[in-house]
């Protein structure tokens, strides 16, 4: 996956503070042990001289084996003097070793000239973030959704109460977001505006970044924007890879799809999106105020099949909530 070299930089900020962390953490922890044992210092100070006594003795010839072997003996006995200052004061014989966040490059971000897997991984979550629009997930949670805004009476087109039929919804989308992983099924949310589909896909949204998952959310409109600008050209140094990362994400979420401007691109784009997600078994969940019929004749069947095929349908109903807020 390219990333921008905004991207790169950021990462590159993160794991050197990751770095300068750790290693502020262990001198803290050092300067604590030589306040209370001082001694400590004099045997660091031989083993750091056993060390690069061993080095200079690599050229002596005959002589160097059994010297060397003097040496690395020296180095022992210092190191097993200092494990005992560290137990007599009940601390683990590691206690002063940099803990770096990763133990395979220690926040350097390679290993062996290679990029390390951790490195791999901001990339991602960086490049997630960048693409995501702002939106607001503190206040779109499960826990501040409220029915009190649904109709008690039955909706004849539904046969049940708007407030009953959502509280079901409710109820799936948040085993949903409980349950998720990078295997959960797909769901297209459906209704008028106003009925929660935005809030209740933020929600799920929310729970899945907290989980650790990789999430991009926005609207149609701002994705396909961003897939046109880099498929023609106009994308800026500092855009993501914005296909590659819609297509690897662990959870896509396009809101109100539907509502953009539809061109031959966008419609191929759409398509795209929805298979090779559907083909590597991603989940996405998309939320649209056009019904399926209404979709259909504004994409085509091969997009409606394919989400009537592999989507759980959620339809919402009940009046514009925030109508009824103002």
């Amino acid at each position: 996956m390219v990333y921008s070299r905004k991207i790169y930089d950021r990462a590159k900020s993160v794991l050197q503070q990751r770095r300068d962390d750790a290693e502020y953490s262990a001198k803290q922890r050092h300067d604590t042990v030589a306040d209370a044992h001082p001694e400590i210092l004099a045997l660091e100070k031989e083993m750091a001289d056993a060390g690069l006594a061993a080095i200079k003795a690599i050229g002596m010839g005959a002589n160097a084996k059994s010297y060397i072997e003097s040496l690395a003996e020296k180095n022992l006995t210092a190191q097993a003097k200092r494990a005992e200052i560290l137990k007599s004061m009940g601390l683990p014989e590691d206690y002063l070793t940099v803990s770096y966040s990763c133990k395979a490059c220690e926040d350097k971000g390679f290993v062996d000239g290679k990029m390390c897997e951790c490195h791999r991984n901001l990339l991602r979550q960086l490049s997630y973030a960048e693409l995501c629009l702002k939106a607001p997930l503190e206040k779109s949670t499960f826990e501040n959704f409220s029915l009190k805004y649904y109709p008690v009476e039955a909706d004849p087109k539904f046969k049940i109460s708007p407030k009953a039929k959502m509280g079901e919804i409710y109820e799936y989308c948040k085993n949903y977001a409980d349950d998720f992983s990078s295997k959960s099924g797909s769901i297209f949310m459906y209704g008028a505006t106003g009925l929660g589909k935005t809030h209740l896909s933020l929600a799920i949204a929310g729970k899945a970044i907290r989980k650790g998952y990789g999430v991009i959310y926005g609207s149609a409109q701002n994705l396909l924007t961003k897939l046109e600008n880099e498929r023609f050209g106009r994308a800026t140094a500092d855009d993501v890879a914005a296909e590659e990362a819609i297509l690897e994400c662990d959870l896509l979420i396009i809101d109100d799809l539907g509502a953009e401007f539809t061109t031959s691109f966008t419609v191929a784009a759409v398509y795209n999106i929805i298979n090779t997600r559907i083909l590597e078994g991603k989940p996405t969940i998309i939320s649209s105020n056009l019904t399926l019929k209404e979709l259909e004749d504004k994409y085509t069947q091969r997009i409606t099949s394919r989400i009537i095929g592999n989507y759980k349908p959620l339809v919402f109903c009940g009046k514009d909530i925030r109508q009824q807020k103002l």
